[in-house]
């Protein structure tokens, strides 16, 4: 039977972890062993004894033989080089393992043959939906991004009418009308903010709009940016720079900016540069989900708030991670709908002919099987 390990989170600030105990109940209904090592759940929320109540095997942390023995690490952020170190030849890891850039783990899945599935690279097919790990996170990063707008933001969000006379809502510019940006959308909406959305692709004005948010057209150019595989498009210099254009005027009178747009693979586009900056008015907040893949706005630093003229540039690139029990809980699901298929008479198999697997299935016992990704000369 498969043998699967469950790690504790090791990266700075995370506070999800890859299983539920609803989720290891599925996978010891399905035949697997599972360990985990011990307080991997704390953080989120899930306690061990509830763990070890659905058949879970609980181990002390780096506890060198769980390693050793695991067929399947399943993570969150990538484990650290020497825990990978101890798995055997063939062992699959699944995760967020951030593809396009991670280097050290492009050494280590070669020297030691190991298997890779980063769960980033999931094609975005309707079979795939239920597995989608980059959705359910991003909902959760729209919707927190929100939040914290209106905690750090120096106005209401909704029109009230007082005693003292009427206070006019807030206006919200989000950039980007992905899951992200669309959940910000029905969050702000739901505080009672005004919503504008710019996007390059005018397919999704009418998702927009059923939101109750207003669509700023994209630049009129010969070159329109669309989308393949469920991801936008690059989009070119020229468009970009028609685009910041036509969103200066529209962030001269916003309160809050929340800025979505990335492309895999790439650098987030620049889409806020110094001089929009400038002309924002001080108290406003601008919250960039992007700033981990360079930034759509100018200014912002990871995990950090920085206050530049009297607007607040907040780097916001681990919002899962403050909602870490339901994060945790759609995540663990992801990695089920995921592994359910491939978990098949007590054997854990890699069909390379399934599009699914094909597409996020970054190296195989040791072998990139794309050159785009575990890249030391990447983009990002």
């Amino acid at each position: 039977m498969p043998r699967l390990l469950i790690p504790k989170e090791t990266a700075p600030g995370e506070t999800r972890v890859s299983a539920t105990p609803e989720t290891v109940k599925k996978f010891v209904a399905m035949g697997c062993n599972v360990a985990m090592e011990m307080n991997a759940g704390l953080d989120a929320g899930f306690v061990d004894s509830t763990y070890a109540a659905v058949g879970c095997q609980l181990v002390a942390p780096q506890d060198q033989a769980a390693w050793k023995e695991a067929d399947a690490v399943l993570c969150v952020q990538t484990p650290t080089e020497d825990s990978l170190s101890l798995l055997k030849p063939g062992a699959l890891l699944v995760g967020l393992l951030a593809p396009y850039s991670n280097v050290a783990l492009s050494s280590v899945v070669q020297s030691h043959e190991l298997s890779a599935i980063a769960l980033e690279l999931l094609p975005r097919i309707s079979r795939a939906q239920a597995a989608d790990a980059l959705s359910s996170q991003a909902n959760i990063a729209g919707y927190k991004a929100v939040l914290l707008a209106a905690a750090q933001l120096d106005r209401y969000f909704p029109m009230l009418m007082t005693a003292a006379g009427t206070v006019q809502p807030a206006k919200v510019v989000v950039l980007g009308a992905g899951v992200a940006g669309l959940q910000a959308v029905a969050t702000a909406r739901r505080l009672g903010a005004v919503v504008y959305v710019s996007d390059i692709r005018p397919a999704v004005k009418e998702q927009v709009e059923s939101l109750g948010a207003r669509f700023i057209d994209p630049p009129q150019l010969e070159e329109k940016p669309a989308e393949s595989g469920g991801y936008a498009n690059e989009a070119s210099q020229t468009f970009l720079a028609a685009q910041r254009q036509q969103l200066s005027d529209q962030l001269a009178e916003a309160d809050v900016a929340i800025c979505t747009a990335q492309v895999p693979g790439k650098r987030a586009p620049r889409l806020i540069s110094e001089d929009m900056l400038d002309r924002m008015r001080p108290g406003s907040v601008v919250i960039d989900l992007a700033v981990s893949q360079g930034g759509n706005s100018a200014c912002t630093d990871p995990a950090k708030t920085v206050d530049r003229k009297g607007v607040k540039l907040i780097g916001a690139s681990e919002l899962p991670c403050s909602v870490a029990n339901h994060a945790s809980s759609l995540y663990a699901r992801n990695l089920l709908a995921l592994l359910k298929p491939l978990i098949k008479d007590g054997q854990l198999f890699l069909n390379l002919d399934d599009e699914l697997i094909a597409g996020c299935l970054i190296s195989k016992e040791g072998k990139i099987l794309s050159p785009d990704v575990l890249n030391p000369g990447g983009a990002i």
